[in-house]
């Protein structure tokens, strides 16, 4: 096996190339990941609303969570 010696603004930049192509090549992925955390971060701030006796409209709920999840794409 060869040795290759590569310097730090070097492997910088091959790091970052990486990243930047896993990111590009994953970003559905990743879309649709924080859209089901967001709708579960909304579902249970609902919940939790319910519990202290302080109820809104379902359909409310659904358009705050539509507005959000546009926000992000």
């Amino acid at each position: 096996m060869e040795t290759i010696t590569v310097n730090r603004k070097e492997l910088k930049k091959i790091i970052r190339e990486t990243f930047e192509e896993v990111l590009s090549d994953s970003k559905d992925l990743i879309s649709e990941a924080l859209i089901e955390a967001m709708e579960d971060i909304g579902l249970a701030k609902a919940m939790e609303s319910g519990k202290t006796g302080q109820y809104f409209d379902t359909s409310e709920f659904k358009e705050k969570l539509a507005t959000r999840i546009k926000r992000i794409k």
